[in-house]
């Protein structure tokens, strides 16, 4: 691709640029003027004059940073000044907005007198809740932010000295501890004495690494006691007593290098001439000190990481600064002391070594991605990131005294959540209501690696129980495949060939459909089909419930549910429901799996079950029965079908608001329903929340589009109906997070069932 060019383009088309300004707050009417403006205004403005505290609460400052350059150090193109630096810290802007729902205003400074910059940055306290110092060179940067962080009392933060060093010093975490090496143990010399260099020193020293074993080198070669060329006080810090003069003698017999400086610097011979197990950090951008090709084939045992996303480890500054001022801005934290960045380093460095999620694999286009030479750092689009970074970045700063505002941990985990979309949102809230009584539920496909990897989510969420149905054998050497063998203790494990209640379990089925065709011997077969030994299991009050279908077809989960478990006493039929969250709000979808063409007694069974599963999960259902008209306006079988659903439900659930037939666009728009059908029960109630289809496939396409077109997040599908829950998982899914949701509707149902 040529980037050039593309990039161009990129920026240039429609509007130019990358960021805009939004409103956050209706302003429609007359009314919206006055609240915004004057005479309204004044509220906001005085109780902040009486308590300037308040701005945080009434004003943006809270979650705004200035993105604050004059362009002399800009990426790997240098002093290129401050009105070509723009874009990149819009593209800053554009980072913090995307990974961790920061506003950004991006400041560029024309001057290249440091004093100048203070007095300019420091005078903007009163508007921004952190600064954000990016692409100004050394040393004056390093001057710049002490200033600011002693006149301040927001965040200050310089990313290109401390972006690098934090997500830097996580992987050299992981790395010493897969080598076996200890910090305190390990000669490191670095290339590069600028920002990034010297602070990536500064903290490795405050995680453990001995002062003495640090050897810096710069353009002029080895930074030693007596040199005067090319010095600075900063670089001073750094000045060892050695003979070496040169990085090629300083790297002979080195545990690791951190590069921060030009392309290609590493020959083979430098490489080859590291201890045992090096740990060769190629920081430089574009091009690294040595590529990871290079470096693997002159050494099979090295720990690599580079700056680029095309390889392994990418050492990516995302990483950090967008979670470290989340975590900051969400305490009112008055700085980022040492306390805060060690904490964002261990927090990188523990989430390394969780399984990592299926969605952030295809993400990258990966099949297996594990903690290891080749997987020390996280990567930058796994959402968990926010969630670990900014929760430790927070607790850091209350911990260490630099907070306003304490939180509660666990629920601003929870609020976390929610900022990575609604869908989130709504999946935490099943899992901490499973989480209140967990229950046992079986897997029937419990050798799927899937399953697996779903179960260590539930096990460590403590939502429930798993079972799993399978050969011991395969699924342990699965687990240690994946690197779960540490979950072998909290699983039970059941080898449908050998179960020992495998008898009674034939001979309750014998008689459950012996007048059904049924034979013995049919029993017997059927019995070591894991679908109905797990059907038979929650039939019996063994398990509470069943999750399966990732290798079976949809009626092939049903049937056996169907026979074994069978319908309530209350409905007629089973329905399938899908949970639909579309931008910030929420839609419960049915039939959409299971009745192709309902009739109205069937339609009226759906709604009212339906509803009812809405009510259990905490929401007051508001219902509509779609069609291609409204109220009659249209004479047509299905139409008459849907008034006819409408009259048995008003009948049956009378306290239920529903209506219909209606179209679609009314049902979910307010002001259609509000002023053109004020009649409605619908009307004044914010549109209609469950949408019942008057057949499959309208309901099918419907959530499809949804997902695939407009980005929906879809939960389900949600089988309702049935006396025990069982809920079908979508055939081909590898998505663990999809195993979860449908474990916590499990475990919400068994609740119910037994309240």
């Amino acid at each position: 691709m040529d980037y050039k060019e593309e990039s161009l383009k990129y920026h240039s088309t429609g509007r130019p640029g990358k960021i805009e300004v939004n409103n956050t707050k209706p302003f429609i009417t007359q009314t919206d003027l006055a609240l915004a403006y004057t005479p309204g205004v004044a509220g906001p403005c005085m109780a902040i004059y009486e308590n300037p505290e308040d701005v945080f609460k009434y004003t943006a400052k809270g979650n705004l940073v200035a993105v604050i350059s004059n362009g002399t150090a800009v990426l790997g193109l240098g002093n290129i000044g401050p009105a070509a630096g723009k874009p990149v810290m819009e593209g800053k802007g554009v980072l913090f907005k995307k990974f961790a729902d920061i506003d950004v205003f991006d400041i560029e400074l024309d001057t290249l007198d440091p004093d100048e910059i203070i007095r300019t940055v420091k005078m903007l306290e009163p508007t921004f809740g952190g600064i954000n110092l990016e692409d100004i060179k050394a040393p004056e940067c390093f001057y710049i932010e002490d200033e600011l962080k002693k006149q301040m009392n927001i965040p200050v933060f310089h990313d290109d000295q401390h972006g690098t060093a934090i997500i830097s010093g996580a992987a050299l975490l992981n790395a010493c501890e897969l080598s076996g090496k200890k910090l305190e143990d390990i000669r490191v010399v670095f290339s590069g004495a600028g920002a990034a260099g010297i602070a990536c020193a500064r903290l490795y020293i405050e995680l453990g690494v001995n002062p003495k074993n640090i050897m810096m080198c710069d353009s002029k070669g080895v930074i030693y006691k007596g040199r005067t060329e090319g010095m600075n006080p900063h670089k001073e810090q750094f000045a060892v007593k050695t003979n070496a003069r040169t990085i090629q003698d300083a790297l002979v017999g080195a545990d690791a290098f951190f590069g921060v400086s030009v392309a290609n610097l590493l020959s083979k011979e430098m490489v080859q001439s590291m201890a045992k197990d090096p740990i060769i950090f190629a920081m430089a951008n574009p091009d690294p000190e040595v590529t990871y090709e290079d470096a693997l084939s002159y050494r099979k045992d090295v720990f690599m990481a580079t700056g680029r996303s095309d390889y392994p480890n990418q050492v990516n500054n995302v990483l950090g600064f967008p979670f470290i001022f989340r975590g900051a801005l969400d305490v009112q934290a008055t700085e980022i002391n040492k306390e805060m960045r060690i904490a964002a380093v261990k927090s990188l460095a523990a989430l390394a070594k969780e399984p990592v999620p299926y969605s952030v694999m295809q993400a990258y286009g990966l099949k297996q991605l594990k903690f290891g030479r080749e997987y020390l750092i996280p990567k930058p689009f796994d959402p968990r990131v926010l969630i670990w970074e900014a929760s430790a970045i927070a607790e850091a700063a209350m911990k260490s005294g630099v907070a306003r505002k304490q939180i509660d941990l666990k629920a601003y985990r929870d609020e976390l959540e929610q900022r990575l979309g609604m869908g989130r949102h709504v999946t935490r809230t099943f899992i901490n209501k499973a989480k209140k009584a967990p229950k046992r539920i079986v897997y029937p496909e419990g050798e799927s690696t899937t399953i697996l990897k779903a179960c260590e989510i539930i096990i460590a969420e403590g939502m429930a129980q798993p079972v799993l149905l399978g050969d011991p054998k395969i699924i342990e050497g699965k687990l240690e495949n994946i690197g779960l063998t540490y979950l072998r203790k909290s699983l039970e494990i059941i080898n449908p060939k050998s179960c020992k209640k495998c008898g009674d379990y034939v001979e309750m089925y014998y008689k459950l459909r012996q007048r059904k065709g049924v034979i013995r011997e049919d029993a017997e077969r059927i019995m070591n089909d894991p679908v109905y030994l797990g059907a038979m299991m929650v039939h019996t009050g063994d398990c509470d419930g069943m999750v399966s279908g990732l290798t079976h077809r949809y009626k092939d989960t049903i049937r056996p549910a169907l026979e074994i478990i069978g319908v309530r006493d209350d409905v007629s039929q089973v329905a399938g429901m899908h949970i639909v969250i579309f931008k910030d709000k929420i839609f419960y979808f049915a039939d959409t799996t299971v009745t192709i063409n309902p009739t109205s007694e069937e339609l009226a069974d759906i709604a009212i079950m339906c509803a009812n599963e809405v009510k259990r999960m905490g929401v007051e259902p508001r219902v509509a029965l779609l069609s291609f008209s409204n109220f009659g306006n249209v004479k047509h079988i299905v139409n008459q079908k849907l008034q006819k659903t409408f009259k048995m439900v008003r009948k049956r659930a009378p306290e239920l608001v529903i209506d219909g037939e209606m179209q679609a666009s009314t049902a979910v728009c307010p002001e259609i329903i509000d002023e053109v059908f004020p009649f409605s029960e619908l009307a004044g109630k914010n549109g209609a929340n469950v949408l019942i289809f008057p057949n499959i496939e309208s309901g099918n396409i419907a959530y499809k589009l949804l997902k695939h077109l407009g980005d929906a997040t879809v939960i389900g599908p949600i089988l309702m109906g049935l006396k025990k829950p069982v809920h079908p998982l979508q055939i081909g899914d590898f998505d663990e997070i999809g195993v979860v949701n449908m474990t916590a509707i499990a475990v919400i149902d068994a609740q119910k069932n037994k309240e």
